[in-house]
């Protein structure tokens, strides 16, 4: 029999709130007690004797070597010790990189890089399936990362070197190129060097970030792109992965993933890297109008073109035609509505460009492979 009040421990050797609210409302709607997450503070509780632990085991080996001896049902949040039997819930970095890459491609960049300063577990599987995402459309992506190069060091003119040795990558990279940070320090660092160097964002660089954490943002200059990594679902799954594991005790094989909320579109990314100047204004008319009943015609229109013309044009710069474009950006905003609002989907159909909800329901559910509706549910 399991206790009335289940006593779960917090040991995030890395922490966000968002991931914390997450097991929070978990907790609150199932009657867990959760004891102080002693890990923030650097004190390892041995002796402690619960029902379940929540861990995101990082750098530090006395936490996981902790966590191993407590014998407790566990759900780690971290992929650092891949050889530990422990179910695991973690980002989709795939879906995250898609995101990014979609958002790169449609902007009509053909130059990409990654950004990365340590071999962190998450940054390499960011890093990863970006290149292989990038490569599978016809892309090459270079891979900037600061531990590998023959300018790394760790003394105290390590932050010096490291913008410099930035800078002079950065300079070399062909221009405009689309690069994919693996945080959003790292995408910081990137506009600050450019700033320094008196390179352009995001007309000759133009950056995305991972994890929305910037303080700020929008407040800044140039404010920074960002994956919305959905850390709030990641901890709410997360609890509710460690409450089957202490009913059952049958550990996951493979790791639960949970995909990114939405890719949040700012100043340093949103850039139109076309050459081809009609079917740059044809792109941009799209963004501008795409909630409005448009179609083909009218982005030929307003790129000053025939419809042959701008269809054959807009391909060959973007690699796929106006319409299927179109329905990307549409459905695009359409998850951030389902997600975002409380609107109707009637009316979010409508917000989008579609004459009807069911021509929504239709595009949506075939490219998305779930209803609008289930997708709000799994996106709460």
């Amino acid at each position: 029999m399991r206790k009335k009040y289940p006593q779960v421990l917090l040991a995030l050797g890395w922490y966000d709130y968002r991931l914390h609210k997450g097991i929070e409302n978990y907790a609150q709607e199932h009657g867990w007690h959760l004891s102080t997450d002693l890990a923030r503070e650097k004190v390892i509780p041995w002796g402690w004797d619960g029902d379940g632990i929540l861990a995101w085991l990082g750098a530090g080996d006395d936490l996981a070597d902790f966590v191993v001896q407590a014998h407790k049902p566990t759900v780690d949040f971290s992929f650092r010790r891949p050889q530990l039997k422990f179910t695991r819930v973690l980002e989709d970095t795939t879906a995250a990189a898609q995101l990014v890459a979609n958002h790169f491609s449609s902007r009509g960049f053909r130059n990409f890089s990654f950004y990365s300063d340590i071999e962190n577990w998450i940054y390499l599987e960011r890093g990863r399936a970006f290149s292989k995402i990038l490569k599978v459309a016809g892309h090459a992506s270079g891979w900037l990362n600061w531990q590998t190069s023959r300018a790394y060091r760790m003394d105290r003119q390590a932050w010096k070197r490291k913008r410099e040795w930035l800078a002079a990558e950065l300079k070399r990279l062909p221009k405009p190129v689309g690069i994919f940070a693996a945080s959003d320090s790292l995408a910081l660092e990137l506009l600050e060097t450019c700033a320094a160097s008196g390179m352009v964002v995001p007309d000759e660089v133009a950056i995305v970030g991972a994890g929305n954490s910037l303080l700020a943002v929008e407040a800044m200059h140039t404010p920074i792109s960002s994956v919305d990594t959905n850390l709030e679902a990641l901890g709410y799954r997360g609890a509710e992965e460690l409450d089957r594991l202490m009913r059952r005790k049958v550990i996951r094989p493979d790791p639960v993933r949970i995909a990114p909320a939405r890719l949040i579109v700012r100043k340093s990314s949103d850039l139109i890297a076309v050459n081809h100047p009609g079917v740059a204004r044809g792109l941009r008319f799209m963004w501008d109008h795409c909630h409005e009943s448009i179609g083909v015609d009218d982005l030929a229109n307003a790129a000053a073109m025939s419809r042959r013309s701008f269809h054959q044009a807009f391909t060959e710069q973007l690699g796929r035609t106006p319409g299927a474009e179109l329905q990307h950006v549409r459905l695009e905003r359409a998850k951030r509505l389902l997600t975002e609002t409380d609107e109707k989907i009637e009316l979010i159909a409508r917000q989008c460009g579609y004459q009807s909800s069911n021509t929504f329901w239709i595009a949506f559910r075939h490219v998305t492979g779930l209803t609008p509706k289930k997708f709000r549910l799994q996106a709460a």
